[in-house]
């Protein structure tokens, strides 16, 4: 299949260069039976919490409470996602011991941004779920209010399916499902017009599920917002559940002052002071049937 390599210095015209890859016959892109599984027991785990939230609220006649929760674990998911997504993309390599490979692969999506389109469904979610597993199971087996469970499910449920919100912002809006784009449409989760930022500067735009706290507001992070996060020096607009953040911490350099922090105190320097990595510029894949 011929392909092309694209590369974009500064954002501005493309050098390109021309090799053969068939990136659809590379076994990372398949998911295992492992991978299933985890995806299975994180979805029966969340979904366990949301039954005890459901439960619990009949059984207290709490309605209100636990609804106010799981908005709260909706809003501060996208957070939680962008601030983990801009400390991956910024610190560490695939050598640092425990996070190496998300590193790695959080670092390589600027450079094959179509990959995430590609992989099986529980290739994204599957390294999630696992970790969800195994933090969500024991609250639902110890605590039983509602209004923690309402938090604790809606929560994890974002974080869950955050890759696959993700993976969504860099499809192509003919191939989503009409629910997916009036989602986006409505800023549930991230649109690939805000995430756009985040890979044009690569330094903003961190939140990856909504997006809220990117530059725009909405539920789901759409396929417009979301390209901004793939644009040269790449740091912004890091949320991408719904980027309802990446706006507020954009615009008040929330990232920008956390890494003079770790400068000064640890002498530690972020990826994206040092402008974009040349492993970084895009590659893009072109076949005789589709483009990525």
């Amino acid at each position: 299949m011929e392909t092309l390599q694209t590369k974009y210095p500064n954002s501005e015209k493309p050098v390109v260069e021309r090799r053969f890859v068939d990136p659809p016959k590379d076994p990372a892109l398949h998911s295992t039976w492992s991978h299933r599984f985890w995806v299975a027991a994180g979805c029966i785990t969340v979904l366990a919490s949301f039954a005890k939230s459901i439960i619990g609220g009949f059984k207290s006649h709490l309605w209100l409470e636990p609804a106010l929760a799981s908005y709260a674990g909706y809003i501060l998911a996208d957070l939680g996602a962008g601030v983990y997504h801009w400390a991956i993309d910024n610190y560490g390599d695939e050598s640092t011991p425990l996070f190496g490979t998300q590193i790695e692969a959080f670092q390589g999506h600027h450079k094959w941004p179509w990959i995430i389109v590609r992989q099986q469904f529980a290739v994204r979610l599957n390294v999630l779920a696992r970790t969800l597993t195994f933090t969500v199971l024991p609250l639902v087996l110890v605590f039983n209010d509602p209004v923690v469970h309402g938090f604790v499910s809606s929560f994890a449920f974002c974080i869950l399916f955050s890759q696959q919100f993700h993976a969504w912002a860099h499809e192509t809006k003919s191939k989503l499902p009409r629910l997916v784009v009036a989602l986006q449409d409505m800023g549930l989760i991230l649109s690939r017009r805000q995430h756009a930022e985040h890979h044009r500067a690569h330094n903003s735009s961190y939140c990856i599920m909504s997006g809220v706290w990117n530059k725009d507001m909405g539920l789901l992070v759409s396929r417009t917002q979301h390209v901004n996060h793939h644009r040269a020096p790449y740091n912004n607009n890091y949320c991408v559940v719904s980027g309802v953040w990446n706006k507020v911490l954009d615009e008040n350099k929330f990232f920008e002052a956390l890494e003079m922090v770790l400068s000064l105190q640890l002498g530690v320097r972020p990826i994206s002071w040092t402008g974009p990595k040349s492993e970084w510029s895009e590659e893009t894949v072109i076949s005789n049937n589709n483009q990525a």
